[in-house]
């Protein structure tokens, strides 16, 4: 066996929509609250909430002898570590090569305006959410 083959756990990233991957991987880094964090094999067992940012998932090196990155922006959710599993509970998931610049310039327009004419009532809790989180995305390119 390789080093990346001995050194792999059980990852998992759950979104509400559908399973988007389930693999043995080398190592996982998440956005948590207090700041991202890479997990690998042996890791101390806890559960961890995530804020809005990019999970990268290191699966297996190429013919480089470098890893392979796979992101994915993540609005948010939940992280389940244990020693030889991590599963990433997420309450959206994209790959990161799906996200369009444009479309989310304009969505934080629209939700900024949104901001403005529910200023006095509203759901401005809801709103600045969704803002930071459409941020987070134009910040994950």
């Amino acid at each position: 066996m390789t080093e990346t083959q001995d050194n792999r756990f059980h990852f998992e990233l759950v979104s509400p929509a559908k399973r988007l991957m389930e693999m043995p991987v080398f190592q996982v880094t998440v956005p948590g609250q207090d700041g991202d964090f890479g997990i690998r094999k042996g890791h101390e067992s806890f559960i961890v909430s995530m804020r809005p940012g990019v999970i990268e998932i290191l699966k297996e090196k190429n013919t480089s002898s470098d890893f392979v990155p796979e992101r994915f922006f993540v609005a948010g959710g939940f992280v389940d570590i244990s020693s030889e599993n991590c599963t990433v509970l997420a309450e959206e998931a994209i790959l990161v090569t799906d996200l369009d610049r444009a479309t989310i310039e304009a969505e934080i327009v629209s939700i900024e305006s949104h901001l403005v004419a529910e200023a006095v009532g509203g759901d401005q809790k809801q709103l600045s959410r969704d803002l930071h989180v459409a941020q987070a995305k134009l910040k994950a390119l």
